[in-house]
Protein backbone atom coordinates (compact mmCIF):
# COMPACT_ATOMS: atom_id res chain seq x y z
CA UNK A 1 0.00 0.00 0.00
CA UNK A 2 2.87 2.44 0.48
CA UNK A 3 4.20 2.19 -2.49
CA UNK A 4 1.00 2.23 -4.54
CA UNK A 5 0.54 5.23 -2.33
CA UNK A 6 3.93 6.79 -3.59
CA UNK A 7 3.12 6.12 -6.86
CA UNK A 8 -0.01 7.65 -6.97
CA UNK A 9 1.58 11.44 -5.26
CA UNK A 10 4.29 11.30 -7.92
CA UNK A 11 1.20 11.67 -10.53
CA UNK A 12 -0.12 13.65 -8.56
CA UNK A 13 2.76 15.96 -8.53
CA UNK A 14 3.69 15.73 -12.28
CA UNK A 15 0.32 16.47 -13.94
CA UNK A 16 -0.29 19.82 -11.87
CA UNK A 17 0.28 21.59 -15.07
CA UNK A 18 -1.01 19.25 -17.18
CA UNK A 19 -4.16 20.03 -19.34
CA UNK A 20 -3.97 16.56 -20.81
CA UNK A 21 -7.00 14.62 -18.86
CA UNK A 22 -7.81 11.66 -20.94
CA UNK A 23 -5.68 9.53 -18.67
CA UNK A 24 -7.48 10.20 -15.38
CA UNK A 25 -9.98 7.74 -13.56
CA UNK A 26 -10.29 5.20 -11.48
CA UNK A 27 -7.19 3.50 -10.43
CA UNK A 28 -7.08 -0.34 -10.58
CA UNK A 29 -5.85 -2.31 -8.14
CA UNK A 30 -2.29 -3.38 -10.38
CA UNK A 31 -2.68 0.44 -12.01
CA UNK A 32 0.63 2.14 -11.65
CA UNK A 33 2.30 5.19 -12.68
CA UNK A 34 5.81 5.10 -13.84
CA UNK A 35 7.64 8.65 -15.62
CA UNK A 36 10.22 9.03 -17.94
CA UNK A 37 13.17 11.66 -18.31
CA UNK A 38 14.51 13.48 -21.88
CA UNK A 39 16.41 15.99 -23.14
CA UNK A 40 15.87 17.28 -26.36
CA UNK A 41 17.45 20.08 -28.76
CA UNK A 42 15.73 23.62 -29.34
CA UNK A 43 16.56 25.82 -31.90
CA UNK A 44 16.53 29.76 -31.50
CA UNK A 45 16.94 32.48 -33.94
CA UNK A 46 17.01 36.53 -34.10
CA UNK A 47 13.73 37.44 -35.35
CA UNK A 48 13.80 41.27 -36.75
CA UNK A 49 10.46 42.84 -36.44
CA UNK A 50 10.26 46.38 -38.63
CA UNK A 51 7.33 47.68 -36.17
CA UNK A 52 5.16 46.91 -33.17
CA UNK A 53 2.11 47.82 -31.97
CA UNK A 54 2.24 52.12 -31.37
CA UNK A 55 -0.62 52.29 -28.60
CA UNK A 56 0.95 52.44 -25.59
CA UNK A 57 0.63 53.79 -22.19
CA UNK A 58 3.78 55.45 -22.21
CA UNK A 59 5.43 57.86 -24.94
CA UNK A 60 8.79 57.91 -26.13
CA UNK A 61 10.77 61.17 -26.80
CA UNK A 62 14.47 61.18 -27.94
CA UNK A 63 17.12 59.87 -29.99
CA UNK A 64 19.72 57.27 -28.93
CA UNK A 65 22.91 55.52 -30.75
CA UNK A 66 22.94 51.69 -28.78
CA UNK A 67 26.75 52.09 -27.35
CA UNK A 68 26.96 48.41 -27.91
CA UNK A 69 26.00 47.85 -31.61
CA UNK A 70 26.08 51.43 -33.00
CA UNK A 71 21.86 50.90 -33.76
CA UNK A 72 20.40 54.22 -33.92
CA UNK A 73 16.83 54.77 -32.44
CA UNK A 74 14.81 57.31 -32.75
CA UNK A 75 11.31 58.16 -31.08
CA UNK A 76 8.61 60.51 -31.74
CA UNK A 77 4.41 60.95 -30.80
CA UNK A 78 1.17 62.23 -30.98
CA UNK A 79 -1.17 62.62 -28.59
CA UNK A 80 -4.94 63.31 -27.78
CA UNK A 81 -6.42 65.07 -24.76
CA UNK A 82 -9.07 64.21 -22.61
CA UNK A 83 -11.96 66.23 -21.57
CA UNK A 84 -13.89 65.67 -18.64
CA UNK A 85 -17.75 64.90 -18.67
CA UNK A 86 -19.35 68.05 -17.40
CA UNK A 87 -16.95 70.25 -18.22
CA UNK A 88 -17.60 74.00 -17.48
CA UNK A 89 -16.13 76.96 -17.91
CA UNK A 90 -17.05 80.68 -15.70
CA UNK A 91 -20.44 82.22 -17.48
CA UNK A 92 -18.76 83.93 -20.45
CA UNK A 93 -19.62 87.50 -19.15
CA UNK A 94 -17.22 86.61 -16.55
CA UNK A 95 -14.53 86.20 -18.45
CA UNK A 96 -11.76 88.66 -20.00
CA UNK A 97 -12.85 89.74 -23.86
CA UNK A 98 -11.37 92.03 -26.49
CA UNK A 99 -12.87 94.65 -28.19
CA UNK A 100 -14.97 92.29 -30.76
CA UNK A 101 -16.26 90.21 -27.07
CA UNK A 102 -14.37 87.81 -28.21
CA UNK A 103 -12.71 85.57 -25.13
CA UNK A 104 -8.97 85.95 -24.52
CA UNK A 105 -6.47 83.46 -23.12
CA UNK A 106 -4.15 84.63 -20.97
CA UNK A 107 -1.46 81.79 -22.20
CA UNK A 108 -1.53 78.29 -23.18
CA UNK A 109 1.25 75.16 -22.16
CA UNK A 110 1.64 71.70 -22.75
CA UNK A 111 3.79 70.02 -20.08
CA UNK A 112 5.60 66.60 -20.84
CA UNK A 113 5.85 64.72 -17.42
CA UNK A 114 8.24 61.69 -16.66
CA UNK A 115 9.83 60.08 -13.82
CA UNK A 116 12.30 57.75 -16.15
CA UNK A 117 14.73 58.29 -19.18
CA UNK A 118 17.66 57.22 -20.28
CA UNK A 119 21.16 59.27 -21.09
CA UNK A 120 22.39 62.65 -19.99
CA UNK A 121 20.08 64.56 -18.30
CA UNK A 122 22.47 67.63 -19.68
CA UNK A 123 22.48 66.83 -23.27
CA UNK A 124 20.81 69.64 -25.27
CA UNK A 125 17.28 68.79 -27.68
CA UNK A 126 14.93 70.57 -29.68
CA UNK A 127 11.38 69.36 -30.60
CA UNK A 128 8.53 70.93 -32.90
CA UNK A 129 4.80 70.52 -31.72
CA UNK A 130 2.77 70.24 -34.86
CA UNK A 131 -1.36 70.26 -34.06
CA UNK A 132 -3.30 67.60 -35.73
CA UNK A 133 -6.08 67.71 -38.20
CA UNK A 134 -9.20 67.65 -37.03
CA UNK A 135 -10.53 65.83 -40.28
CA UNK A 136 -7.85 63.09 -39.99
CA UNK A 137 -8.28 62.20 -36.86
CA UNK A 138 -6.56 58.71 -34.92
CA UNK A 139 -9.08 56.55 -34.71
CA UNK A 140 -9.91 54.00 -32.02
CA UNK A 141 -9.80 50.52 -33.08
CA UNK A 142 -7.03 50.72 -35.58
CA UNK A 143 -4.40 49.25 -35.91
CA UNK A 144 -1.25 51.48 -35.83
CA UNK A 145 2.11 50.66 -35.41
CA UNK A 146 5.47 52.13 -34.76
CA UNK A 147 6.65 52.73 -38.07
CA UNK A 148 3.65 54.53 -39.20
CA UNK A 149 4.24 58.43 -40.68
CA UNK A 150 2.76 60.53 -37.91
CA UNK A 151 3.19 63.41 -40.16
CA UNK A 152 0.30 62.49 -42.14
CA UNK A 153 -2.16 63.50 -39.29
CA UNK A 154 -0.79 67.13 -39.05
CA UNK A 155 -3.56 69.82 -39.83
CA UNK A 156 -2.36 70.93 -43.48
CA UNK A 157 -3.57 74.27 -43.26
CA UNK A 158 -0.84 74.72 -40.26
CA UNK A 159 1.88 72.54 -41.81
CA UNK A 160 4.50 75.06 -39.76
CA UNK A 161 4.87 73.89 -35.92
CA UNK A 162 2.63 75.47 -33.70
CA UNK A 163 5.68 75.75 -31.09
CA UNK A 164 9.45 74.83 -30.80
CA UNK A 165 11.13 74.43 -27.61
CA UNK A 166 15.15 73.75 -26.75
CA UNK A 167 15.56 71.37 -23.49
CA UNK A 168 17.50 69.22 -21.15
CA UNK A 169 15.66 66.50 -19.51
CA UNK A 170 17.15 68.38 -16.08
CA UNK A 171 15.82 71.75 -16.19
CA UNK A 172 18.23 74.18 -15.91
CA UNK A 173 15.63 77.03 -15.28
CA UNK A 174 14.60 75.15 -11.62
CA UNK A 175 17.18 74.98 -8.78
CA UNK A 176 18.40 72.08 -7.45
CA UNK A 177 16.92 71.39 -4.03
CA UNK A 178 13.29 71.59 -5.68
CA UNK A 179 14.53 68.94 -8.59
CA UNK A 180 15.92 66.63 -6.28
CA UNK A 181 12.73 66.74 -3.58
CA UNK A 182 10.63 63.83 -3.48
CA UNK A 183 7.37 66.48 -4.86
CA UNK A 184 9.11 67.09 -7.95
CA UNK A 185 7.46 65.60 -11.35
CA UNK A 186 10.05 66.06 -13.72
CA UNK A 187 8.92 67.58 -17.17
CA UNK A 188 9.09 69.40 -20.48
CA UNK A 189 6.97 72.89 -20.48
CA UNK A 190 5.99 73.76 -23.91
CA UNK A 191 4.71 77.38 -24.67
CA UNK A 192 2.29 77.80 -27.50
CA UNK A 193 0.75 80.69 -28.88
CA UNK A 194 -2.01 82.75 -26.30
CA UNK A 195 -4.15 82.67 -29.67
CA UNK A 196 -4.95 78.77 -30.01
CA UNK A 197 -5.67 79.30 -26.39
CA UNK A 198 -7.98 81.75 -26.95
CA UNK A 199 -9.57 79.49 -29.98
CA UNK A 200 -10.15 76.85 -27.25
CA UNK A 201 -11.69 78.68 -25.07
CA UNK A 202 -14.52 80.28 -27.39
CA UNK A 203 -15.00 77.31 -28.74
CA UNK A 204 -16.56 76.38 -26.08
CA UNK A 205 -18.61 79.43 -25.76
CA UNK A 206 -19.46 78.41 -29.26
CA UNK A 207 -21.15 75.16 -28.42
CA UNK A 208 -20.10 73.77 -25.16
CA UNK A 209 -21.41 70.37 -26.45
CA UNK A 210 -18.18 70.19 -27.90
CA UNK A 211 -16.37 69.79 -24.84
CA UNK A 212 -18.77 66.96 -23.23
CA UNK A 213 -16.52 64.08 -24.20
CA UNK A 214 -12.97 62.92 -25.62
CA UNK A 215 -14.65 62.41 -29.05
CA UNK A 216 -16.10 65.89 -29.79
CA UNK A 217 -13.21 67.51 -28.19
CA UNK A 218 -11.25 65.60 -30.31
CA UNK A 219 -13.43 65.86 -33.85
CA UNK A 220 -14.35 69.93 -33.06
CA UNK A 221 -11.80 71.67 -30.46
CA UNK A 222 -8.62 70.36 -30.24
CA UNK A 223 -7.12 66.56 -31.75
CA UNK A 224 -3.62 66.85 -30.48
CA UNK A 225 0.15 67.50 -31.31
CA UNK A 226 2.93 65.68 -32.82
CA UNK A 227 5.77 65.80 -30.83
CA UNK A 228 8.71 65.73 -33.19
CA UNK A 229 12.20 65.75 -32.12
CA UNK A 230 14.20 67.47 -34.77
CA UNK A 231 17.79 67.91 -32.52
CA UNK A 232 19.52 65.85 -30.10
CA UNK A 233 21.12 62.32 -29.57
CA UNK A 234 21.83 60.10 -26.25
CA UNK A 235 18.69 60.80 -24.11
CA UNK A 236 15.40 59.17 -24.44
CA UNK A 237 13.09 60.35 -22.25
CA UNK A 238 9.74 57.64 -20.95
CA UNK A 239 6.73 59.81 -20.58
CA UNK A 240 4.09 59.37 -18.08
CA UNK A 241 1.75 61.82 -19.42
CA UNK A 242 1.12 65.21 -21.04
CA UNK A 243 -1.63 68.35 -20.04
CA UNK A 244 -2.18 71.22 -21.95
CA UNK A 245 -3.38 73.85 -19.75
CA UNK A 246 -4.91 77.09 -20.96
CA UNK A 247 -4.55 80.47 -18.31
CA UNK A 248 -7.37 82.68 -18.52
CA UNK A 249 -8.47 85.89 -16.34
CA UNK A 250 -12.30 85.99 -15.08
CA UNK A 251 -14.26 88.24 -12.25
CA UNK A 252 -16.14 86.64 -9.37
CA UNK A 253 -18.08 89.49 -7.96
CA UNK A 254 -16.17 92.09 -6.85
CA UNK A 255 -12.48 90.47 -7.65
CA UNK A 256 -10.30 89.68 -10.90
CA UNK A 257 -9.81 86.04 -10.65
CA UNK A 258 -6.95 83.94 -12.27
CA UNK A 259 -8.07 80.38 -13.59
CA UNK A 260 -7.06 77.32 -15.14
CA UNK A 261 -8.51 74.63 -17.27
CA UNK A 262 -6.36 70.92 -18.08
CA UNK A 263 -7.16 68.61 -20.91
CA UNK A 264 -4.66 65.46 -19.79
CA UNK A 265 -3.59 62.83 -21.98
CA UNK A 266 -4.64 59.49 -20.27
CA UNK A 267 -5.98 56.28 -21.10
CA UNK A 268 -9.06 57.74 -22.49
CA UNK A 269 -7.65 58.94 -25.56
CA UNK A 270 -5.04 57.64 -28.19
CA UNK A 271 -1.19 58.34 -27.89
CA UNK A 272 0.55 56.55 -30.65
CA UNK A 273 4.83 56.05 -30.81
CA UNK A 274 7.22 56.19 -34.05
CA UNK A 275 10.06 54.73 -33.95
CA UNK A 276 12.53 55.08 -36.38
CA UNK A 277 15.63 52.17 -35.74
CA UNK A 278 18.91 52.42 -38.38
CA UNK A 279 20.89 49.35 -38.33
CA UNK A 280 19.04 46.39 -37.17
CA UNK A 281 19.83 44.55 -40.25
CA UNK A 282 23.64 44.26 -39.89
CA UNK A 283 23.24 43.43 -36.85
CA UNK A 284 20.64 40.84 -37.49
CA UNK A 285 23.31 39.60 -40.27
CA UNK A 286 26.24 39.34 -37.77
CA UNK A 287 23.77 37.31 -35.63
CA UNK A 288 23.56 34.87 -37.80
CA UNK A 289 27.31 33.27 -37.58
CA UNK A 290 27.41 33.67 -33.62
CA UNK A 291 26.37 31.39 -30.64
CA UNK A 292 24.07 34.11 -29.12
CA UNK A 293 20.34 35.73 -30.12
CA UNK A 294 19.20 39.33 -29.54
CA UNK A 295 16.44 40.73 -27.83
CA UNK A 296 16.24 44.60 -28.33
CA UNK A 297 13.81 47.52 -27.65
CA UNK A 298 12.71 49.58 -28.85
CA UNK A 299 14.68 48.11 -31.76
CA UNK A 300 12.43 44.88 -32.57
CA UNK A 301 14.73 42.22 -32.13
CA UNK A 302 13.04 39.43 -30.23
CA UNK A 303 14.47 36.16 -30.18
CA UNK A 304 12.36 33.40 -31.55
CA UNK A 305 12.28 29.79 -30.49
CA UNK A 306 11.17 26.78 -32.38
CA UNK A 307 9.85 24.26 -30.01
CA UNK A 308 10.88 20.57 -31.15
CA UNK A 309 6.75 19.73 -30.52
CA UNK A 310 7.21 16.55 -32.96
CA UNK A 311 10.54 15.29 -31.49
CA UNK A 312 9.03 15.07 -27.66
CA UNK A 313 5.59 13.44 -29.07
CA UNK A 314 8.05 10.50 -31.03
CA UNK A 315 7.37 7.35 -29.69
CA UNK A 316 5.28 8.95 -26.51
CA UNK A 317 2.01 9.63 -28.19
CA UNK A 318 0.50 8.10 -25.64
CA UNK A 319 2.22 9.29 -22.89
CA UNK A 320 1.51 12.82 -21.25
CA UNK A 321 3.92 15.42 -21.01
CA UNK A 322 3.71 16.72 -17.51
CA UNK A 323 6.42 19.51 -17.71
CA UNK A 324 8.47 21.23 -19.83
CA UNK A 325 11.32 23.60 -18.99
CA UNK A 326 13.70 25.90 -20.58
CA UNK A 327 16.18 27.83 -19.58
CA UNK A 328 17.91 31.16 -21.59
CA UNK A 329 21.43 31.88 -20.19
CA UNK A 330 22.77 35.55 -20.81
CA UNK A 331 25.98 36.42 -21.84
CA UNK A 332 27.56 39.36 -19.79
CA UNK A 333 27.91 42.49 -21.72
CA UNK A 334 31.11 43.96 -21.48
CA UNK A 335 30.29 47.14 -22.77
CA UNK A 336 32.01 49.92 -20.87
CA UNK A 337 29.72 53.23 -21.90
CA UNK A 338 28.68 54.96 -19.13
CA UNK A 339 24.89 54.72 -20.68
CA UNK A 340 24.68 51.32 -21.14
CA UNK A 341 21.19 49.53 -22.04
CA UNK A 342 19.05 48.12 -19.53
CA UNK A 343 18.24 44.42 -19.53
CA UNK A 344 14.59 43.39 -19.85
CA UNK A 345 13.49 42.47 -16.59
CA UNK A 346 10.11 40.43 -17.43
CA UNK A 347 9.95 38.81 -20.91
CA UNK A 348 6.96 37.49 -22.36
CA UNK A 349 6.44 33.55 -24.44
CA UNK A 350 3.92 33.85 -26.78
CA UNK A 351 3.04 31.98 -29.91
CA UNK A 352 4.61 33.73 -32.84
CA UNK A 353 1.25 34.12 -34.57
CA UNK A 354 0.04 36.18 -31.28
CA UNK A 355 2.53 38.47 -30.88
CA UNK A 356 0.84 41.63 -32.10
CA UNK A 357 -3.10 40.28 -31.25
CA UNK A 358 -2.00 39.51 -27.53
CA UNK A 359 -1.44 43.53 -27.08
CA UNK A 360 -3.94 44.65 -29.62
CA UNK A 361 -6.64 42.86 -27.83
CA UNK A 362 -4.86 43.43 -24.72
CA UNK A 363 -5.36 39.55 -24.08
CA UNK A 364 -4.05 38.25 -20.66
CA UNK A 365 -1.28 35.43 -19.97
CA UNK A 366 -3.00 32.09 -19.84
CA UNK A 367 0.04 29.72 -18.80
CA UNK A 368 -1.44 28.05 -22.88
CA UNK A 369 -0.17 29.88 -25.59
CA UNK A 370 1.53 32.74 -23.34
CA UNK A 371 3.62 32.68 -20.10
CA UNK A 372 5.70 35.34 -18.66
CA UNK A 373 9.79 34.79 -16.55
CA UNK A 374 11.52 37.35 -14.48
CA UNK A 375 15.27 37.77 -14.89
CA UNK A 376 17.03 36.43 -12.27
CA UNK A 377 20.47 34.75 -11.57
CA UNK A 378 21.49 35.81 -15.16
CA UNK A 379 18.81 33.97 -16.75
CA UNK A 380 15.21 33.30 -18.14
CA UNK A 381 13.68 30.33 -16.18
CA UNK A 382 10.18 29.22 -17.80
CA UNK A 383 9.51 26.20 -15.68
CA UNK A 384 6.75 24.40 -17.20
CA UNK A 385 5.06 25.17 -21.16
CA UNK A 386 3.72 21.41 -21.28
CA UNK A 387 0.52 22.97 -21.69
CA UNK A 388 1.74 25.05 -24.98
CA UNK A 389 3.84 22.07 -26.32
CA UNK A 390 0.65 19.68 -26.43
CA UNK A 391 -1.41 23.41 -27.48
CA UNK A 392 0.46 22.91 -30.65
CA UNK A 393 0.31 19.31 -31.07
CA UNK A 394 -3.32 19.18 -30.47
CA UNK A 395 -3.65 22.10 -33.30
CA UNK A 396 -1.94 20.03 -35.43
CA UNK A 397 -3.60 17.09 -35.25
CA UNK A 398 -6.97 18.80 -35.74
CA UNK A 399 -6.21 20.56 -38.39
CA UNK A 400 -4.78 17.36 -40.57
CA UNK A 401 -8.11 15.60 -39.68
CA UNK A 402 -10.14 18.58 -40.61
CA UNK A 403 -8.32 19.30 -43.69
CA UNK A 404 -7.11 16.04 -45.22
CA UNK A 405 -3.58 17.17 -45.12
CA UNK A 406 -0.32 14.99 -44.63
CA UNK A 407 1.56 15.89 -41.88
CA UNK A 408 4.10 17.28 -44.17
CA UNK A 409 1.50 19.33 -45.98
CA UNK A 410 -0.19 21.25 -43.70
CA UNK A 411 3.28 21.89 -41.33
CA UNK A 412 4.02 23.33 -45.18
CA UNK A 413 1.11 25.82 -44.64
CA UNK A 414 1.01 26.41 -41.41
CA UNK A 415 5.38 27.47 -40.63
CA UNK A 416 4.57 29.44 -37.22
CA UNK A 417 2.48 26.39 -35.71
CA UNK A 418 5.79 25.60 -33.49
CA UNK A 419 7.31 29.12 -32.74
CA UNK A 420 6.91 31.06 -29.91
CA UNK A 421 8.78 34.40 -29.59
CA UNK A 422 10.42 36.06 -26.51
CA UNK A 423 9.27 39.91 -26.33
CA UNK A 424 10.07 42.13 -23.32
CA UNK A 425 6.79 43.41 -21.53
CA UNK A 426 5.92 45.52 -18.30
CA UNK A 427 2.31 46.35 -16.62
CA UNK A 428 0.29 49.26 -16.57
CA UNK A 429 0.74 50.76 -13.03
CA UNK A 430 -3.17 50.67 -12.32
CA UNK A 431 -3.08 46.88 -12.27
CA UNK A 432 -2.82 44.58 -9.41
CA UNK A 433 -0.18 42.30 -8.81
CA UNK A 434 -1.41 39.33 -9.82
CA UNK A 435 -0.04 37.80 -12.81
CA UNK A 436 -3.30 36.75 -14.05
CA UNK A 437 -5.12 39.61 -13.85
CA UNK A 438 -2.42 42.03 -15.26
CA UNK A 439 -2.96 43.59 -18.44
CA UNK A 440 0.83 43.22 -20.50
CA UNK A 441 2.16 45.96 -22.46
CA UNK A 442 5.14 45.94 -25.03
CA UNK A 443 8.29 47.61 -22.90
CA UNK A 444 9.42 49.79 -25.36
CA UNK A 445 12.07 51.24 -23.02
CA UNK A 446 15.87 50.74 -23.96
CA UNK A 447 16.60 47.34 -23.59
CA UNK A 448 19.15 44.57 -24.70
CA UNK A 449 20.26 41.50 -24.30
CA UNK A 450 22.29 38.82 -25.70
CA UNK A 451 21.12 34.76 -25.01
CA UNK A 452 22.74 31.98 -25.37
CA UNK A 453 21.36 30.06 -28.65
CA UNK A 454 21.55 30.44 -32.22
CA UNK A 455 24.64 28.21 -33.22
CA UNK A 456 24.89 26.68 -29.88
CA UNK A 457 22.31 24.31 -28.47
CA UNK A 458 19.91 25.08 -25.81
CA UNK A 459 18.67 22.05 -24.27
CA UNK A 460 14.72 21.34 -23.27
CA UNK A 461 13.89 18.99 -20.59
CA UNK A 462 10.89 16.67 -20.65
CA UNK A 463 8.80 14.63 -17.99
CA UNK A 464 6.56 12.22 -19.23
CA UNK A 465 3.93 9.99 -17.63
CA UNK A 466 2.07 7.29 -18.27
CA UNK A 467 0.13 4.17 -17.08
CA UNK A 468 1.32 0.46 -16.67
CA UNK A 469 0.08 -2.67 -15.44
Amino acid sequence: MKARFLWIALAAALGACDDNTATLGILEENDQITSSYSQFQMKTTTLLVDSVPAINGTCYLGQVTDPETGTRITADFLTQFHTMENYKLPKKEQMNQDQYGKVVADSIEVRLYFNDFYGDSTNLMKLSVYELDTLNVVKEGTEYYTNLNLKQFVNPLRSAPIAQKVFTPRDMTVDDGTLDGSNYYHNVRIKLPAEYGSFILNKYYENPDFFKNSFEFTHHVCPGFYFNLTQGDGTMLYLDVSAMDVYFTYTDQDSTMTGMTRFAATGEVIQGNRMDVKGCESLLQSALNSSHTYIKTPAGLYTQLELPVNDIYRNHENDSVNNVKITLNRYNDFNTSNYALGIPQTLLLVRKQDMNTFFQEKKKVDNITSYVTSFNMNQYAFSNIARLISHCRQEKMRGMSETGLSEAEWEQQNPDWNKAVLIPVTTSNSQSSSSSSQMWLLDMKLNSVRLQGQNQTIMMNVIYSKFSR
